[in-house]
């Protein structure tokens, strides 16, 4: 997911990207030393001169393991029940229709507390992993020899905040509705559009072509049966998604209106929404806990505010008084401030890895020599645009060169460009290579939002570095509200889309069929292939390899992952995330979700008295 997917800017600012209740790490006084020392990355052969201060190892790993059989309630020795958790971000919510929710925040707000899928992740703070269990199934599915069909039952007496019961046909509407990719274009229905039979031609309940349901999907009683197009043994994980959960028929569902009041399955109920701005839950009174193997209730409800400053938010969680002891952000603290979180409140930050990379993505339809999309990544200014806009090199920004994030299955190291080290900047390397292609003064036209200062920071230190290499960078002003729509237009005037993705599953399978997978662009858009990547030999071995026996796919992506970077170079690698976020003194269970790189929701309960 989810997972970054999930919105970003020249900044790589993830929507929400982004345990234990002490940190995963503390930082100590040598290493803030070492950040702080970081040097930008301007001409001359700059080496990256950060390392990793967090435990990269295991972002991409998030979790393989399986309990079909797990049952609720679920219950938290010492938890309290009571108060109101506050949130506060800059980052809004883009939209909160279960179809579409596909952004960190969105997907694991929806995800943890409002909606229920098939299946779900439990979090484990002994082991600090993720589990997944059922939800609104019996178990995690059952499927064929082959993996080509899987068989769900949904359990007796799942009901919607307003009392009506769940049914199977519900979520069958619910997975067919996600498919729609014209009326909800950033939905990561792509999956079952790829895998479900029949899925690459079907256009959705909302089209007006074609079959308002897919055959590939039928229901019998209680009982959910999926043909594959082709072996798909992650069924399971797609599953969990808000996107594969029930949806009521009819008016009830109009996405005009759902994506402002989705109906709650899950313990907490919309009160209040305005988009962009704020959400309050409330608990619904229909959620049964002994139906749910995941997810606990503790606290009466939720109250988010998503227009607080970044530098705001760092001081009310520093102060930690009155409302702040209950108050936590997913937002990561600012650069200046670690050091006093570190020194202040260190029992407080929660620092750890993210199954997510970041990159940029040149248009393959115009940035079509590799030696110019090369030397884009020789001229990049991997720490000096980082530094601008206030990221910590290190922790919540790691440098690096692969798509595939460190601890992801059959993962292959390499040098994405030969001699180039991960986040190095040369412009003579790069203005070699352009003269080469005769392509000296190449037109850079990249998105960066005005209302962001950070953004306009690293947008700056970013079209310095690529007039020093040799291009023409043009900056193209947009707002945060406004950049994944105009990013996500294939006719955007624009060649280059800042892009960031987290795996939704440990396994390649979560990140080439969705990220370079030919996209039929005048049906379905862009997708999430943000360069427009197209390659018929390309398709034809992530096809091969979703064909294979599981226990070869792993390393068959590591190196599918190697070969399109030296054959292709469709993405410029910049790096992966890490999260640095902070909590109130009361907040309890706030642990790093590696599914979602968001607060484990599930988890959390609030000191009282």
């Amino acid at each position: 997911m989810i997972k970054l997917h999930r919105g970003d800017h020249t900044t790589e600012r993830v929507a929400t990207t982004m345990r234990m209740r002490k940190p995963l790490l503390a930082l100590g006084t040598a290493a803030l030393m070492a950040l702080s020392a970081c040097g930008g990355s301007g001409g001359g052969g700059d080496q990256p001169t950060s390392k990793p201060s967090v435990d990269v190892s295991k972002g991409g790993n998030t979790g393989s393991a399986m309990d079909p059989n797990r049952q609720g309630p679920v219950e938290i020795d010492g938890a309290q029940t009571g108060g109101i958790i506050k949130v506060i971000s800059v980052n809004g919510l883009n939209t909160m229709d279960p179809s579409e929710a596909y952004y960190t925040n969105t997907y694991s707000i929806l995800s943890g507390l409002v909606t229920r899928a098939l299946t779900q992740y439990a979090y484990d703070p002994e082991t600090d992993t993720v589990t997944l269990v059922p939800d609104l199934a019996t178990d995690t599915g059952q499927h064929n020899a082959d993996y080509t069909e899987w068989k769900f039952t949904l359990r007796d007496g799942i009901k919607y905040e307003n009392g009506d019961p769940v049914t199977a046909e519900d979520i069958k509407f619910g997975m067919e509705r996600t498919m729609d990719l014209q009326t909800f274009p950033e939905s990561p229905g792509f999956y079952s559009t790829q895998y479900f039979e029949g899925g690459d031609s079907y256009d959705g309940p909302y089209s007006s072509k074609g079959k308002k349901t897919l055959d590939s999907i039928s229901v019998d009683g209680n009982t959910i049966t999926i043909k594959m197009a082709t072996p798909f043994p992650d069924m399971p994980q797609w599953a969990s998604f808000p996107a594969n959960g029930p949806v009521p028929q009819g008016k009830a569902s109009d996405p005009a209106k759902y994506r402002l009041h989705p109906l709650a399955t899950g313990p907490y109920m919309f009160d209040k929404y305005t988009p962009e701005k704020s959400l309050t839950l409330v608990r619904n009174p229909y959620w049964d806990p002994a139906t749910d193997p995941g997810r606990t209730a503790y606290p009466d409800g939720y109250d988010m505010r998503f227009d607080v400053a970044s530098e705001k938010i760092d001081q009310i969680l520093l102060n930690d008084q009155g409302d702040a002891k209950n108050t936590l952000s997913y937002d990561d603290v600012l650069a200046p401030d670690l050091r006093k979180f570190q020194s202040q409140a260190s029992d407080r930050l929660l620092i750890g890895p993210t199954p997510c990379t970041q990159y940029w993505a040149p248009d393959y339809r115009k940035i079509t020599d590799i030696k110019v999309r090369q030397a884009l990544a020789w001229a990049f200014p991997y720490e000096g645009s980082q530094l601008a806009a206030g990221r910590i090199l290190g922790v919540n920004r790691i440098l690096g060169s692969e798509l595939l994030p460190p601890g992801t299955p059959g993962r292959v190291e390499y040098e994405n460009i030969p001699g180039h080290a991960a986040g190095q900047t040369d412009a003579a390397k790069a203005k070699a290579l352009l003269e080469e292609a005769n392509a000296v003064g190449t037109e850079i036209s990249f998105l960066f939002s005005t209302d962001d200062p950070n953004d306009v920071k690293a947008k700056d230190v970013v079209v310095a570095a690529l007039k020093e290499a040799g291009f023409k960078p043009k900056p193209v002003p947009t707002t945060i509200a406004e950049f994944s729509t105009v990013r996500a237009d294939p006719d955007a005037k624009i060649n280059v889309r800042a892009g960031g993705w987290c795996a939704d599953w440990p396994s390649g399978a979560s990140w080439f069929p969705v990220l370079l997978k030919t996209t039929d662009i005048a049906k379905d858009g862009l997708g999430q292939n943000l360069a427009a990547f197209s390659e018929p030999a390309v398709d034809q071995q992530i096809d091969d390899i979703l064909a294979m026996p599981i226990e070869d796919q792993a390393a068959a992506w590591g190196d599918l992952d190697k070969s399109i970077a030296e054959d292709y170079f469709p993405l410029m690698v910049r790096g992966y995330y890490g999260v640095a976020q902070m909590r109130g003194s009361n907040i309890n269970g706030m642990y790093n979700d590696l599914v979602t790189s968001m607060p484990t929701w599930k988890w959390m309960w609030l000191t009282q008295g």
